[in-house]
């Protein structure tokens, strides 16, 4: 208690009683000058010359001391800055004696104070100031961080940004993180200490051990450049022995070429489930993009957003962003006006149903490339809306399609999904007519060149095909983090449910690499790994906020939503695929559509519309696609039934 009043009297010390105290040092620092220069001889002490060299000194010192503001300083938080002040005063105070005493010998031939005094004087006044500020600085800290409970941190990589991490804690005393041991994959720093804290070669036993005996809770990954797999790895075994995560960002994003400790962040689900960077033929990209004219359909999506992100730094002529989201659109123009290099892009507000809105864009800026990524993509949702699925996927397709063959646009991309294959909702349906359609154009397109001997080239229609992304607006994840940060609970549909999973920069880099490398009339797949269960996501994205499943946090199974399938596939059964140069990228063997039966079948849907008739609708598209077989769905009974 005594303690804790005397560290509560330090915080509250007014500017005048250091000055007081400073004063104190140095009558103190001459006294012991002096007996310095006499080595402790009392008998040789003149007390009269004494007190007259203390009158002048004090006096001198004390009109620097509030010349400069020595004092002035908040004395727990004393920096560099303060010692200046003190260096300051106190050499000029010396260069006054030095005057004094050079004064004296020239008119009176001795020294007011002697040379060597002044001189011991000056060094042990600076040394009890600044050694009085920094000892209650320590008290006080000292103090402080007995107060606050510690949270006992393991940094993995034991290199430059390792130890600029470690000494970014320790200087911050207001955080409650206490290094306790480094971790690195080098063995010859093993057994090996930074600033005293033993360095650990990294493995899973050792990592158990180093949690076991310094009771670390969290682990902070301070190595700049790491691949996504070993990253991988690592949070891996840190969730295995219930670590938190965290790591430090690029040294680009430093504040001013410094760490700062608010910067540390827990790290994200995405570098779990990364992989190593996608290796893309950039100048064949270019070479399709650069000085082009580049229409993106869905501009203000998750997938759209990206591509003209992507597509910028391949210096098109000019960028088209259609949405209809006018505020989404809003925002990514906002981020796109603070990119210096973002100056050929235009954002236009339309609905890719309005035929005649379209076509005026069409016409007007005679786009070369159009990537088709507007759609709507919540299975429940169109679920309830088989009508407005209908008249966005697949008539809003068939509509940018047409106006990109009529207008001859050398090539039109359809961001397609997963879903598509053996579809059990609306939604995967509908993907799959938008498919089928653009396929059967490029055909019909290609078939009509050659019977009439066109010599120019027509539209190339290509389709990319793959999963879900990782943090796409209303995806798992997103929803997952909302949860979380609400306390719970998790929900899950199914504890057997599994998506594929890739990120969004990957899903676009592998978009444009494919639209580069399309002849017209593909559907190119996207190796996306391994397949993850969604229960073991939400696991580890509550272990990884530092929370424990089932005490913190608790997950609840809510039961597939309609038309929900427990695993998606990029390949029907009856399909097959084809390789390409690029190992990442698959080409489907599908079944061919004739043009005119679709035409037909999309004649016939355009009708229903009208009538609002959802059974109809329904009926009409399990027609175009035998495979469509629903899921939890009230349109179950639409479904054939096997003879036996």
């Amino acid at each position: 208690m005594k303690y804790l009043n005397l560290i509560s009297l330090v915080k509250a010390i007014p500017r005048w009683i250091i000055l007081q105290i400073d004063i104190t040092l140095c009558v103190l620092s001459l006294l012991l000058s002096y007996l310095l220069r006499l080595n402790f001889d009392w008998e040789y002490m003149y007390w009269p010359d004494f007190f007259t060299a203390l009158g002048m000194v004090i006096s001198v010192k004390t009109i620097f001391f509030l010349i400069t503001k020595s004092f002035s300083g908040i004395i727990r938080y004393t920096s560099i800055e303060d010692v200046k002040r003190i260096f300051l005063a106190l050499t000029l105070s010396l260069g006054v004696f030095m005057l004094i005493n050079l004064t004296c010998h020239y008119y009176a031939g001795f020294y007011f104070v002697p040379v060597s005094i002044l001189i011991i004087d000056y060094c042990l006044s600076m040394l009890a100031m600044a050694a009085f500020r920094i000892v209650v600085k320590i008290i006080y800290f000292e103090w402080r961080s007995q107060q606050v409970e510690k949270i006992n941190v393991i940094i993995y990589g034991a290199g430059e940004a390792g130890v600029i991490t470690q000494r970014t804690i320790s200087q911050d005393k207001d955080n409650h993180l206490h290094v306790v041991a480094f971790l690195d994959d080098d063995p010859a720093k093993a057994r090996n200490t930074i600033n005293g804290i033993p360095i650990f070669q990294n493995s899973p036993e050792n990592l158990q051990k180093i949690v076991r005996q310094k009771k670390a809770e969290i682990l902070i990954i301070a190595i700049q450049q790491i691949s996504p797999e070993q990253k991988k790895s690592i949070i891996d075994q840190c969730l295995a022995c219930g670590l938190q995560v965290q790591n430090i960002p690029p040294v680009h994003k430093w504040i001013n070429g410094e760490l700062s400790i608010k910067q540390i962040k827990d790290v994200n689900i995405e570098d779990v489930l990364g992989r190593e960077p996608i290796q893309l033929d950039v100048s064949s990209i270019k070479k399709d993009l650069e000085g082009k004219t580049v229409l993106i359909t869905g501009a203000a999506g998750s997938i759209g957003s990206e591509l003209a992100r992507q597509i910028l730094s391949f210096n098109p002529e000019r960028l088209l962003l259609i949405d209809q989201a006018e505020s989404a659109l809003y925002d990514l123009d906002l981020e796109l006006h603070e990119n210096p290099s973002a100056f050929s892009y235009r954002t236009i507000v339309c609905n890719i149903t309005n035929g005649e809105r379209m076509g005026k864009i069409f016409r007007k800026y005679q786009p070369d490339i159009v990537f088709h990524a507007a759609a709507y993509k919540h299975v429940p949702v169109m679920e309830e809306n088989p009508s407005e699925a209908i008249l966005n996927n697949v008539l809003g397709t068939k509509t940018v399609a047409d106006l990109a063959a009529r207008y001859r646009v050398a090539k039109f991309v359809l961001v397609s999904t997963d879903k598509a294959v053996n579809p059990t909702s609306v939604m995967g349906a509908s993907k799959r007519i938008a498919e089928i359609y653009v396929q059967s154009l490029n055909n019909h397109l290609l078939s009509r060149q050659i019977d009439e001997k066109d010599l120019l080239p027509s539209t190339r229609f290509i389709t990319t095909r793959f999963g879900n992304v990782l943090g796409s607006n209303g995806s798992v994840i997103p929803r997952f983090r909302k949860q979380i940060a609400a306390g719970g609970p998790v929900t899950v549909t199914h504890p057997e449910i599994t998506r594929y999973f890739m990120t969004i920069p990957e899903a676009c880099q592998l978009v444009l690499e494919a639209s580069s490398m399309g002849k017209g009339g593909e559907i190119f797949l996207f190796d996306m790994g391994k397949s993850v269960k969604i229960v073991d996501l939400a696991r580890k994205m509550i272990r990884l906020s530092g929370l424990t499943l089932g005490k913190d946090i608790q997950l609840v199974f809510t039961g597939l939503r309609p038309g929900e399938k427990l695993y998606e596939e990029l390949l029907s059964d009856e399909e097959n695929t084809i390789l390409t140069h690029h190992p990442q990228i698959l080409i489907a063997k599908v079944r061919e559509y004739d043009f005119n039966l679709i035409q037909h079948h999309l004649s016939d849907m355009n009708q229903l519309l009208s009538l609002q008739d959802n059974d109809s609708i329904i009926q009409k598209m399990k027609k175009i696609v035998p495979e469509y077989i629903s899921n939890n769905s009230v349109y179950q009974r639409f479904d054939r039934i096997p003879e036996a």
